[in-house]
């Protein structure tokens, strides 16, 4: 699926909460960890890094709860405060980005994943494309995913 054009917007189930991406994100992956499956009530999660320079909050009163991950990173959740749509995260340990559920995209069609992260604990019935980029718990580096985002998008610029 190839990459819209920018920016693109999004915002929560209610509309009361909007953004923008001025800029494609880094990349696109599944996270199969415990606490994406009872955030999402799914059996896994869906993230998309931006860096923090091309995300703009449009509009909408948002609610924070911070939590440590299952990584033992520290993670800032963001959500509308009227009807609870967990839009983003803020990584505290890299603040320079955040971390947008490509389900609030207005249009999530092109946010195809990469990869996934935490397959360790995916549920039993999901299948792991071994041709994606995976990782059985948190990965060193999100680079891997990042360059396999970038080669899927390659001369689309």
């Amino acid at each position: 699926m190839p990459l819209p054009s920018f920016p693109q917007q999004g915002g929560c189930q209610c509309g009361a909460v909007r953004y923008e991406l001025t800029e494609p994100p880094l990349g696109v992956y599944n996270c199969h960890c415990t606490d994406c499956q009872k955030m999402t009530g799914a059996a896994f999660g869906i993230s998309m890094p931006v860096k923090t320079s091309a995300f703009r909050h449009l509009a909408g009163e948002l609610t924070f709860y911070e939590k440590v991950a299952d990584s033992g990173r520290h993670v800032r959740l963001v959500a509308c405060a009227k009807c609870g749509t967990r839009v983003w995260n803020d990584p505290v340990a890299a603040p320079d980005m955040k971390v947008v559920r490509p389900g609030t995209l207005d249009d999530p069609s092109w946010a195809v994943p990469v990869g996934n992260v935490w397959t360790s604990s995916r549920m039993p019935w999901v299948e792991i494309d071994p041709d994606m980029v995976n990782f059985e718990a948190q990965p060193p580096s999100r680079e891997p995913l990042y360059e396999a985002w970038a080669a899927l998008h390659a001369g689309e610029k």
